[in-house]
């Protein structure tokens, strides 16, 4: 059997924001009047392609997994020392999407130090940065994705990490340890792994397709499939489902882009598709039979099942080839402005302890990088069933899969255009 939260550590029945699930990948900076100055003021280059290196006129290289970055460390801006006491009393303020962290951890961490654990909640990086730039902003713990990064490096808003106070680091699966887009861990810490695929009720879908994308444009879930509300997970299935420009989710290709859009505007019409981001609770509850979503939001639908009804009613489909498989994570980092950077330290070694970080995958349904995380271990504790074992990440989808990556402004810009063409209906 699972571990049992006590009843005041479960998730709500409905999670009015839960996880990540209003972020829009790569979408840091680029809302209007939403922090975007400071960190772009640098970035004129409309013609520069997507990829590693340094884009065009930015003044920070954009990371990739075949042009890995290794974040600078400014005079300015160095790690605390070594040996320091954790700061005690007050308020340990956390940035972060709600729902994300189980009540139980965070309360047991902030008795350990005498401190009041608070969270801040945002529904994407705009917001997040923007709570950063805040004038007296002081937060001691935030959650950025590899596509912000950079960015947030550049405007100083975080600081690199002293892993002296860091020992489980050494839980995480090595590639982690080591991540392409932070050589060194030198800024962050990984804290969940996804995969994006398509959720489904067993019970109401007969056969599931190769791909299993073609779900969404079947028309037999008329009115009941979904697609995420986030323009680059969308957009990037279509470009994988229709073999568009050779697969790359990181095109800086208009033409296919614009192609990618007009599938799904073709599955829209088909099936009525709804533009959502609550498969977790949706498939379980039987408003949606069929809907693209992260892993981690399939493993937590147990959470939303209608009494007695068995947790195999919910499954899972991403590419049973690595290869073609949409991986993502989410990172621990620590603000600039942190009053309680030491407590911030020891916070992440905590979530890094296999125990504590079992106790949080089982709350919030996504994955820690951690060695001890496996399909045998996960299934034998009851964290998953035979129809979820494809919602589990294995370091071989870190090492093969596809990864959206921080592109520069121009291309972003294209490609929430044509999501705002696919929104309006075409």
């Amino acid at each position: 059997m699972p571990f049992e939260p006590s009843r005041d550590e479960r998730p709500p029945l409905w999670r009015p924001q839960l996880h990540r699930r209003d972020v829009l990948r790569g979408g840091a900076v680029l809302a209007a009047g939403v922090g975007a100055a400071p960190l772009l003021a640098a970035c004129s280059d409309d013609s520069t392609p997507s990829g590693g290196g340094t884009a065009g006129d930015l003044p920070y290289q954009l990371a990739t997994p075949d042009n890995p970055v290794e974040q600078p460390i400014a005079d300015d801006n160095q790690p605390i020392e070594d040996g320091l006491e954790p700061e005690t009393g007050g308020v340990f303020k956390i940035l972060n999407y709600a729902d994300y962290m189980a009540p139980g951890v965070m309360r047991d961490f902030g008795e350990q130090y005498d401190v009041e654990v608070e969270v801040t909640p945002y529904n994407n990086y705009d917001q997040m940065i923007a709570k950063l730039e805040e004038s007296g902003a002081e937060y001691d713990l935030v959650f950025p994705g590899p596509t912000v990064i950079s960015k947030m490096i550049y405007g100083k808003l975080l600081q690199p990490l002293n892993q002296s106070y860091i020992g489980n680091m050494s839980n995480l699966w090595p590639e982690y340890q080591d991540p392409w887009y932070d050589r060194g861990a030198r800024y962050t810490m990984p804290y969940t792994v996804y995969t994006t695929g398509i959720g489904y009720r067993t019970d109401l879908v007969d056969t599931v397709p190769d791909p299993g994308y073609d779900l969404l444009w079947d028309s037999q879930y008329a009115g009941k499939a979904a697609v995420l509300d986030d323009y680059g997970e969308a957009i990037s299935m279509s470009i994988l489902r229709n073999n568009l420009g050779g697969g790359n989710i990181n095109t800086d290709d208009q033409e296919v882009v614009a192609a990618a859009v007009d599938s799904l505007i073709e599955a829209a019409n088909a099936t009525n598709l709804k533009v959502s981001i609550t498969g977790y609770r949706s498939i379980p509850e039987g408003e949606y039979t069929v809907s693209q979503c992260w892993s981690g939001d399939m493993l937590a639908a147990r959470w939303y099942l209608p009494k007695d009804t068995p947790f195999s009613v919910v499954g899972y489909w991403t590419p049973e080839d690595v290869s073609q498989r949409v991986i993502g994570n989410d990172t621990f980092a620590i603000p600039f402005a942190a009053t309680k950077p030491v407590l911030a330290h020891l916070f992440i070694n905590n979530l890094l302890d296999p125990d504590v970080a079992e106790q949080n995958f089982n709350w919030n349904g996504y994955q820690p990088p951690l060695t001890k995380i496996s399909v045998p271990y996960a299934l034998k504790k009851g964290y998953i069933v035979e129809s979820l074992d494809a919602a589990i990440v294995v370091p071989e989808d870190f090492e093969k899969g596809k990864v959206g990556v921080e592109q520069p402004p121009a291309i972003e810009a294209m490609w929430r255009t044509e999501w705002a063409r696919f929104k309006a209906g075409g």
